[in-house]
């Protein structure tokens, strides 16, 4: 892999005219509406099924479907014929039981982002492949302990994973504590974002946006355009909130009411904290304690710079400009959904409880230690799984864009990190590309010790990371209860798709 010249860049920009996600000063946000589109309706949320017996049993079908997008008919794809697709609620130590079937035109299958569950067999093995037509029985089961939270399920059939999220493949799952918080009403909320052509079908993708990250021109709540929520003085609501985008990165803000947050993908904070924004990168999620009052407010995405273009000519990748005055960006915050208080005051749940301390795996013997670069290049003609970037000339002119790890792309036949079962490691994740990428480990979650040169206080447990353009993050992992062989990879879906992936085995 070699670093990118200039012709290749400007060869880069060419394959992508007419691409609305890249901006003179980085990667920003896209139009916040888009032609077309009406919103305001009432916030509807997803079909709930719920665990009766220690079991949940569904079926899940992946299918294309015709439904309404802010008042446009659209075609894409969906679990049940829903955007998003119902909700799944288990407790601890409960099983999942997912007979899924595909009748879509390309392979798939499904993946339980951040829960902790065996990667083997029908458990959440990334390796299997649900060809069209045909149906696959999973099982996941949830150990006693498993940590509370919000997660959500997706495809992750390794080529097809931006594709097919971006087409409206996603639900919500929560797992329950043993002492519910308390609180007036929750709410969950599955941010998206699609592009659709005039005809309302799913619009192509350039090689400019997969090489940058797709962002859809219209997000959306739920499947909804602004939709809006109403509640009484005083009440307390949990949002329970899942960034579902295949690139998007979500800045939240919501002025006017107090907002405290009470968990980061998976558990609780013993106390939750007051905050006026959170940033959550593609497949995070946030839970949020809104404490309600009087007065209208809106929750909405402020413009997140996650690197690009401009990183390139600083670091000497290219030289020149390349997308000109005619492709600006658009820093505009988006607005996701409004909320109505008012009537009178009602009486405030009781205080929050504090939670249980949160495990610190720095008390705990480091038995080894692996450093993982994510980077990105020019892989020359034609080589490799990465995006195509034609050049408009001869056959020279022809290059692919290389994601790797370690500087190998995706090969699900290698074992790319060997790890022993039932140990703790540490990983340094560094960033040797222009643009942030946003890791992902299934199975396993991940304690943040030091992000940049700042070393972290408190436990901060993810499953999906985020390690800016440029930088390293260091991570601690507890290998524990499950053998097995999973991925960990970019969640910029794109970039996963070509090649952004490795393998760890524990054994």
């Amino acid at each position: 892999m070699s670093p990118l010249t200039r012709r290749q860049l400007l060869a880069l920009g060419a394959a992508g005219a007419g691409a609305t996600v890249v901006g003179g000063a980085g990667l920003w946000w896209t139009t916040t509406g888009g032609p077309g589109y009406t919103g305001g309706e009432d916030l509807a949320e997803p079909d709930v099924l719920a665990s009766r017996d220690r079991v949940l049993e569904l079926e899940l079908t992946a299918a294309p479907a015709r439904i309404q997008v802010g008042g446009r008919e659209a075609s894409v794809q969906a679990f049940n014929g829903s955007l998003p697709g119902p909700t799944l609620r288990v407790a601890p130590g409960d099983t999942i039981r997912v007979a899924m079937t595909n009748e879509m035109e390309a392979p798939t299958n499904l993946h339980v982002h951040g829960l902790h569950v065996s990667p083997e067999g029908n458990g959440d093995n990334p390796f299997v492949s649900i060809d069209p037509g045909e149906s696959f029985d999973y099982e996941f089961a949830l150990p006693a302990d498993h940590p509370p939270g919000t997660y959500w399920y997706h495809p992750h059939r390794h080529g097809h994973v931006a594709d097919q999220v971006a087409a409206g493949l996603y639900g919500a799952i929560v797992v329950e504590e043993p002492e519910p918080v308390p609180v007036t009403r929750e709410r969950v909320m599955v941010v998206s974002d699609v592009t659709l052509d005039a005809s309302g079908n799913l619009a192509d993708v350039s090689p400019m946006q997969q090489m940058m990250g797709r962002e859809g021109e219209v997000v959306l709540v739920n499947g909804q355009v602004r939709p809006q929520l109403t509640a009484a003085p005083g009440e307390r609501e949990r949002w329970r909130i899942i960034n579902a985008c295949p690139s998007r990165y979500l800045r939240l803000q919501l002025d006017g009411q107090q907002v405290r947050l009470l968990s980061r993908d998976l558990g609780r904070l013993p106390i939750p904290e007051e905050i006026t924004e959170a940033v959550i990168a593609p497949g995070n999620r946030i839970e949020l304690l809104v404490d309600t009052t009087a007065g209208s407010a809106t929750l909405v995405a402020a413009p997140v710079n996650r690197g690009g273009m401009d990183a390139m000519m600083d670091e000497g990748m290219m030289g020149g400009t390349m997308m000109g005055d005619n492709e600006p960006g658009n820093d505009e915050p988006i607005e996701l959904l409004a909320l109505e208080v008012s009537g009178d005051p009602v009486e405030t749940p009781t205080p929050v409880p504090e939670g249980p301390a949160l495990r610190d795996l720095r008390e705990e013997p480091i038995t080894s230690r692996h450093t993982l670069d994510f980077a990105m290049g020019m892989a020359g003609a034609m080589g490799g799984g990465g995006a195509m970037m034609g050049g408009g000339g001869g056959e020279e002119d022809t290059t692919m864009m290389a994601f790797t790890i370690n500087g190998q792309e995706f090969d699900p036949d290698r074992v790319d990190t060997l790890v022993a079962a039932g140990t703790v490691e540490e990983w340094t994740l560094v960033n040797s590309s222009p643009m942030d990428h946003p890791v992902h480990l299934h199975v396993w979650p991940m304690q943040v010790v030091q992000d940049g040169d700042r070393d972290l206080a408190e436990p901060r447990w993810q499953d999906v990371v985020n390690v800016p353009a440029f930088g390293e993050v260091k991570v601690l992992i507890a290998f524990e209860d499950f053998p097995g062989r999973t991925v960990y990879h970019c969640h910029i879906l794109d970039h996963e798709d070509q090649g952004m992936m490795g393998t760890v085995e524990a054994r």
